[in-house]
């Protein structure tokens, strides 16, 4: 099911440190990144902190800026943000400022942490998520019933490196202070994990005041039927590649990546790109790519269609082209659908070849954009 787009939101001393073990809190930012926070939580949905971060610090995670409430007010949005927490034991202070200030809260729980903060009359929605805490199932109930679409999450150490080792952190903004903690009793931003291989996407860098922001993209695939947060980046790469294609009334516009486990593109492509007419896009991105390449038996083709299972043009339809390649998981936004094929079922052949075919269906109506004189769209 779908969720949100999810920003993980730290600053950290050089050393990598969250906070020092003193008794006040250590501020990391100075003016001019408090107020760049401000506006990235004025531009998200609901802002998320963990039950560790509100018994250590305190917050109230408001938007400070009057006129940015205003300007969320007059786009038809509540003054505030959802506040968010997250504890698996429901043992939270009644009496925190996070319940007291801004606008609606929830807290996602146990069944058994449900029940301690019942008895304890905090001042929340409360959600029990069943007998342990699960991301996916939290970030699909806010994306259902609370209508979330963009996440902030602002801590601690501990929630970041799950959403990262689970794939399910879409973007890091992380600012760098210049100075020193130097104490290894004192929290880090990251711990041990099974983190995801390669390098992130580096999208921005600049200097705020005294502090450097960097923010930074996963590239690295899902694996099995699960998606990974890269997954929704690439897919929407393919799609953006389907707007290329030259029109045509007897074929769909349909765009293609190739990517390799660690996030590396090998390869991409679109419908009748160049001087062929009729090639697909699949066809045409693994034309590129080298066959003898190791990395295609643990790559992820991303189709803005699915591939598809018979065609008059070629002999080999897409679906072939991809379990000869070696490839084993497919990610799509849009079954195809019956306007030229009568039962087209590329994700079956996909299947019965092994392979793993994943459907995000949160992106089919950009899928369908280039191809509506087709489909009545």
């Amino acid at each position: 099911m779908p969720h949100p787009y999810v920003l993980l939101s730290a600053a950290v001393s050089l050393d990598g440190y969250l906070d020092d073990t003193g008794p006040e809190r250590l501020l990391l930012s100075g003016p001019a990144d408090f107020d760049r926070v401000d506006e990235v939580r004025a531009g998200v949905d609901a802002i998320l902190v963990g039950a560790g971060t509100i018994r250590a610090d305190n917050p109230r995670l408001l938007v400070n800026s009057p006129e940015r409430r205003a300007a969320r007010v007059a786009a038809g949005r509540p003054e505030y943000p959802l506040k968010v927490t997250v504890s698996g034991s429901g043992d939270l202070d009644p009496a925190a400022r996070f319940w007291h200030t801004g606008g609606e809260k929830v807290l996602y729980t146990t069944d058994g942490g449900a029940e301690r903060a019942r008895a304890l009359g905090l001042a929340t929605d409360i959600v029990p998520l069943g007998p342990e805490l699960g991301w996916r199932a939290l970030l699909e109930h806010l994306y259902a019933v609370h209508g979330v679409r963009r996440l902030m999450v602002e801590g601690g150490g501990r929630i970041h490196t799950q959403l990262l080792t689970q794939g399910l952190a879409d973007e890091l903004q992380l600012v760098l202070a210049p100075l020193f903690v130097g104490d290894a009793d004192a929290p880090r931003l990251f711990g041990p994990g099974s983190y995801q291989g390669g390098r992130l996407r580096l999208v921005e860098t600049r200097p705020v005041g005294d502090v450097v922001l960097t923010r930074y993209q996963p590239t690295a695939p899902g694996t099995g039927t699960l998606p990974s947060a890269a997954d929704h980046h690439w897919l929407a790469r393919a799609c953006e590649l389907a707007e290329r294609c030259p029109p045509s009334r007897t074929a769909f516009s349909v765009g293609a990546v190739v990517v390799a486990a660690d996030g590396t593109e090998l390869a991409r492509g679109y419908s009748r790109e160049g001087a062929d007419p009729v090639v697909h896009a699949e066809e045409a991105a693994l034309a590129k790519a080298d066959p003898t390449d190791p990395r295609l038996a643990t790559a992820t083709v991303y189709s803005s269609l699915e591939p598809c299972a018979r065609r008059a043009s070629r002999p080999a339809p897409c679906a072939r082209l991809i379990l000869d390649a070696g490839v084993r998981r497919v990610v799509t936004a849009w079954r195809e659908p019956d306007t030229f094929v009568a039962g087209a079922d590329g994700s079956g052949v996909l299947a019965d070849g092994g392979a793993v075919v994943v459907v995000l269906p949160e992106h089919e109506e950009r899928a369908k954009a280039p191809n509506g004189h087709l489909i009545g769209g």
